[in-house]
This record gives C-alpha cells, structure tokens and sequence, in this order.
C-alpha cells in the first residue's frame, strides 16, 4: 500500500521559513517535517510513497536523490573518483515524486498522482502535521466501514483558558486550554479506495479536495471519520515550528513512534 503526501503548497502562513525551501522541508529537530511524517508511516509497514510536489520541488527531489549518502558512512577516493559506501543509515523506502504543478489544488494535485495508484487502496495526508495516529488501526476500521474514504477525526482543544463568570464578576470555574466548540476536525491521514478518484474530475486543476469531492463522497454517505483521540498538531505557523522543535529537544515529542 502507497501513502500519498501532499507537499506542493507555498505555505504562506510560515512564510518565515518558506522563502528557499517548502513547507514540508522546514524542520523540526534536524529533520523534515515531511521525514517525521514518512517515518510514521514506516513505523507500519508503510515504505512506498508517492509525494505530490509543487512549490520548490527541486528541494524535496535533491533531498531524496541524495538521502542515501547523506545517511551512510562513506569513504571517497578522490585518485579515482571512486566512492566506497561503509555502513548504511537510511530507510528502506520507495519515494515517487511528482510534479503536480505549482498553482494546483489539492484535488487538482490527487488526481494528478492517479496513474502511480492505480486500482489499489492508498494512504493520503498533508505534509505539514505529525501526529501518533495509529495507521493499522485506521486502515482496519475503514476496511470495516466499507466506505470510498475514511479520514482521521481529531477534536482540538482550544487555545485560551475558559472562565465561567456571573453577574457579579465572580469566576465560578476555570478550565484551562478546553476542548475547542465541540467540533471533530480533519486531521488528514486518509484511507481512500481508488473510486475517491471518481470524485476529482479530470483536467481541472482548480478542484479543492477538501470542498466537492469529500462533500459529495459525505453526501453519498461513501465517507467514514476515524476518531483519534491521542496527539495530533499541524505547523501552521513559526510559533507551530517552534513548539514542535521544543518537544523533539526535550524528548517529549509524542508523535514520535519509532
């Protein structure tokens, strides 16, 4: 089975970070975001990736071109030009990239991956949010759903502590950073049937998948909600970046599974 990730946005928000290389580039503890989201998948028996690339594609593709002797130890013998590969860090992973064309849309991008799918069940998230999602366990609960698609469910929790006060100003109750309005969210880390393609109309790379498409899979009552109740946080922005690194440097980094 094949995860798709989509990593060819200009992300905008962390504009900070941005300029040279794309979002799923920016790193949290030496590594790409997009690395910590691989590695999840891996820790599953999920090692075949087909990566939606856009903005600065060239930076993904460079990085995974030379992934390999980045991560070995390696003696070069420079009389010959000859390179000797000592001992091998690297992952056992099988990486498509593809250009899916910088202005596209989400839908526009999926349905441009298509032909590297094929008639087969696959993996689908965003390249910019970690989570300790367990994979098997999503794929399992769609398989029982029967659905087209089935997507990871989370219910955030707010980002302000809530006061209770009466008339008189008295604080009856405090209840710091509670659970947003109530709402499950995507999450992303979907499981999709090959029919999710029937959903994105052909040549249209202005489709957003997030609208039509899931709407009408959710219409047709062709969508299933995994509900995870564990960590997930996506990297909207510089202050994401920078609360995600402080968790990888103090070893509290709950998406950290392998």
């Amino acid at each position: 089975m094949k995860a798709v990730i989509l990593a060819g946005g200009f992300g905008t928000r962390l504009s900070e970070a941005t300029n040279l290389i794309p979002k799923p580039m920016v790193e949290i503890g030496g590594k790409p975001i997009l690395w910590h989201i691989m590695k999840t998948y891996s820790h599953y028996g999920i090692n075949e990736f087909v990566i939606c690339c856009g903005y600065k594609q060239y930076v993904i593709k460079e990085y995974f071109a030379n992934y390999f002797r980045h991560n070995s130890d390696m003696t070069v013998d420079l009389s010959n030009n000859s390179i000797e590969i000592l001992d091998n860090h690297s992952e056992s992973w099988k990486v498509t990239m593809v250009d899916t064309g910088l202005n596209t849309m989400t839908g526009g991008r999926i349905k441009r991956i298509q032909k590297y799918i094929g008639n087969e069940t696959f993996l689908l998230t965003y390249g910019d949010g970690v989570s300790d999602v367990d994979i098997q366990d999503t794929i399992r609960e769609h398989r029982k759903s029967g659905c087209i698609i089935s997507l990871t469910s989370y219910k955030p929790h707010g980002k302000f502590g809530a006061l209770d006060i009466d008339k008189e100003g008295k604080v009856n109750s405090f209840l710091e950073k509670p659970d947003g309005d109530g709402n499950w969210i995507n999450a992303g880390y979907f499981v999709c049937e090959p029919e999710t393609f029937h959903y994105i109309p052909d040549n249209d790379d202005t489709v957003i998948f997030e609208r039509k498409p899931l709407e009408q899979l959710a219409a047709d009552g062709k969508m299933h909600a995994y509900k995870h109740r564990g960590f997930w946080k996506p990297m909207d922005t510089l202050r994401d970046n920078m609360e995600l690194n402080e968790m990888w440097e103090r070893g509290k980094a709950p998406w950290k599974i392998w």
